[in-house]
């Protein structure tokens, strides 16, 4: 119904909410159309909110970040992720003209995207000045990729420059991050996943959580599987990715990151002024929102042991705060094999 294409093969090491990996999309009836238009809103609102949630999590969280990256606040779109009979419908719900170019798909607000007069809908030729234009070739998520990629390797905090559609050239200041990009994926499944550069939320996913504090939750979930490394780290391991990765050591490993994932998201939440209690409503909710887990998968805890970890470092953090003690983040300065 959305149109998207499938989730890159990059994501389905690290399905860190979803059970297996996501499927191709699902086939439906195109929507109305009186209704496509507000489909296509629903899900700019949503990337507008986790733009603002990953832009805030990665600057705000910087200086516990070994590895870093100019941030900029958006989210970026593509006209050929819609098919030629809705693509009209999507682009106008984004305020998109007619370029077959990438747009912004969202800004977060006070991000450097927005105080250089960028907005939504945007046509974006080139980034970096003389640097990415935009590839030829029928991948949305390459041409995608090719402009996230090179607006990541900017310095921080150094001038940089767009050209838009039309040639207009932008000015534009980032500012240090966490390496991470973000993207919203139009599936109504509630999932999300890491591969070490970006992080994906699905939709489902951003409309389960139920309020900001929630969805920081899931985000800074995914966002701690990059910063720790997680995806090089169990390459090195030299785990089972395929059919066993359910069994022995890989679900083992597999299970690993994911605790050190929980544990690290609420020091980042915390790091950005979200109530990390959020998280455990989330994971209580999303551990229950099925019933009774008859069989629980091998790589992922179960939801109340995950809670228990969770609780577990929100203690430390209140500990700190009242001990008028620096935040101090496990796991980040030196994170415990995978072997």
């Amino acid at each position: 119904m959305l149109s998207r294409a499938p989730m890159s093969p990059l994501f389905r090491p690290l399905l860190s909410l979803a059970v297996a990996a996501f499927a191709a999309p699902v086939a439906a009836a195109a929507p109305a159309a009186d209704a496509e238009g507000g489909i296509y809103a629903e899900l700019a609102a949503l990337e507008a909110r986790v733009a603002a949630i990953g832009f805030r999590l990665t600057t705000a969280n910087v200086g516990w970040c070994p590895v870093r990256q100019a941030q900029f606040g958006w989210i970026w779109g593509d006209p050929r992720l819609y098919d030629g009979k809705h693509r009209g419908a999507a682009l106008a719900a984004y305020g998109a003209g007619t370029s077959d170019l990438p747009f912004l798909a969202a800004v977060a607000p006070e991000s450097p995207a927005g105080r250089a007069g960028l907005h939504v809908g945007d046509a974006i030729a080139a980034v970096g000045g003389a640097g990415a234009v935009a590839p030829e070739g029928d991948d949305p998520f390459a041409r995608i990729a090719a402009f996230e990629t090179a607006a990541a390797a900017l310095p921080a905090a150094a001038p940089a420059t767009l050209a838009r559609g039309g040639g207009h050239r932008v000015a534009i200041m980032p500012v240090a991050g966490c390496v991470s990009d973000f993207r919203v994926e139009a599936r109504d499944r509630a999932s999300g996943a890491a591969d070490g550069r970006l992080v994906l939320i699905s939709a489902g996913l951003a409309r389960f959580a139920a309020d900001g504090d929630e969805l920081a939750a899931a985000v800074a979930h995914e966002l701690a599987h990059n910063i720790l490394r997680h995806r090089e780290r169990l390459d090195a391991a030299d785990v089972d990715r395929g059919l066993f990765k359910d069994f022995g050591r890989s679900a083992r490993l597999f299970r690993q990151t994911e605790v050190e994932a929980d544990r690290l998201s609420v020091w980042l939440m915390r790091g950005a002024g979200y109530d990390p209690q959020a998280a455990v409503r989330f994971w209580r909710r999303f551990g229950t929102r099925g019933g009774p887990v008859l069989i629980q998968p091998g790589t992922h805890p179960r939801w109340r042991d995950r809670v228990r970890s969770i609780e577990e470092e929100i203690a430390a953090i209140r500990a700190a705060d009242a001990a008028g003690r620096p935040l101090d983040p496990p796991l980040i300065a030196a994170p415990p094999p995978l072997e």
